[in-house]
């Protein structure tokens, strides 16, 4: 009698709190599950064990998860893949000849390309206009050049050419029309790295270069933030676009309402994003996830404690339905370290 009337309190409250729940669909099935395995605890636990403390631990178990959020693996065998001989490419989303109505765009995020590009070769001088491009530096180097600047007549490192390696990211504004090249001057080392589009809030923007080191030893505390938005946003003054103050401090500000972030975690480590770094204007909020191919294979992670959202090397993961100021988990389950790209969207 004793145990029935305690399922019975538990039952009660969970039906109580799904049906007065303004999210009531998507935590339907999510919250049937805890009630089983409550009632499960209820029949094996003690009879010491208290009612308060049992709901006290559904409710942790609850807090674990983002209930509401729709998470979809984008697997690397659905990427667009190319070998040119001089450069090895694959494409989470529509791109050049590769085209997937699947993949097109999430949020404002518009490309993500996995490269590689050969010793002595490269993008030679193209135009870019109306996109925030990024290039993220996985190993070995990759010369940016503005078309103005003569090879051999740069000068030092600076934003209009810059030598980039492992840690470094570049930024190009494309606005009104900017034209550069992305070449491998090195001799005998491959680069690898992530090309990433974004749709800026406006066009016609003034075009602007950026570039920043973002070291592997923080990253590896947490996850880095590496892009967050300029300060004024859509109606950001001249003289905002000139200071180009991003909203979180040490970060490359961006003309959109995105976060990007990057970690580096060790096997049996977890570090949680917050959606929106606290530092975005829409509240509903978009975030894809990557895993670079860096460990041949070795490494892998769990999306919010989810089993069936475990993404190898290569892979991807959509986050819908999700709110700034969510608290997303990613755990290394793999042989090895993770790199972990995240891309905070609104």
């Amino acid at each position: 009698m004793k145990r029935f009337l305690l399922v019975l309190s538990v039952c009660i409250v969970f039906i109580s709190i799904i049906y007065n729940t303004a999210t009531f669909k998507p935590l339907l099935h999510s919250s049937s599950l805890l009630l089983i395995s409550t009632i499960s605890r209820l029949f094996t636990s003690s009879d010491t064990e208290s009612p308060s403390s049992m709901l006290k631990n559904a409710a942790s178990t609850m807090s674990k998860t983002l209930q509401n959020a729709k998470i979809t693996p984008h697997r690397s065998g659905a990427r667009g893949h190319s070998d040119h001989g001089w450069l090895n490419t694959y494409h989470s989303f529509s791109f050049a000849d590769w085209y997937s109505p699947k993949f097109s765009s999430f949020g404002s995020l518009r490309v993500l390309n996995e490269d590689r590009v050969k010793p002595n070769s490269g993008f030679p001088t193209h135009p870019h206009s109306n996109f925030e491009i990024f290039s993220y530096i996985l190993s070995g180097e990759l010369t940016h050049r503005d078309s103005m600047l003569k090879k051999g007549a740069e000068g030092g490192q600076s934003d209009r050419f810059y030598r980039m390696r492992r840690g470094d990211v570049q930024f190009t504004t494309g606005g009104t029309g900017i034209a550069h090249s992305e070449f491998n001057e090195h001799n005998k080392d491959t680069v690898h790295f992530l090309q990433i589009w974004a749709r800026p809030w406006r066009n016609g923007l003034p075009p602007r270069y950026h570039t920043r080191h973002f070291d592997d030893e923080e990253k590896r505390k947490g996850f880095v933030r590496i892009l967050s938005p300029l300060k004024g946003g859509v109606e950001a003054s001249a003289e905002q676009e000139k200071a180009a103050e991003p909203v979180i401090p040490d970060t490359i500000p961006i003309h959109a309402d995105f976060v990007m972030g990057a970690g580096l975690i060790e096997p049996g480590n977890k570090f949680e994003w917050v959606v929106g770094a606290n530092a975005t204007e829409a509240t509903k909020r978009k975030v894809y996830l990557h895993v670079p191919m860096t460990k041949n294979g070795k490494a892998k992670v769990k999306v919010d404690g989810r089993e069936d959202v475990v993404l190898e090397e290569g892979d991807g993961a959509f986050v819908d339905a999700v709110q700034a100021g969510d608290k997303l988990s990613v755990e290394s389950v793999g042989e090895a370290e993770a790199e972990v790209i995240v891309l905070d969207t609104a």
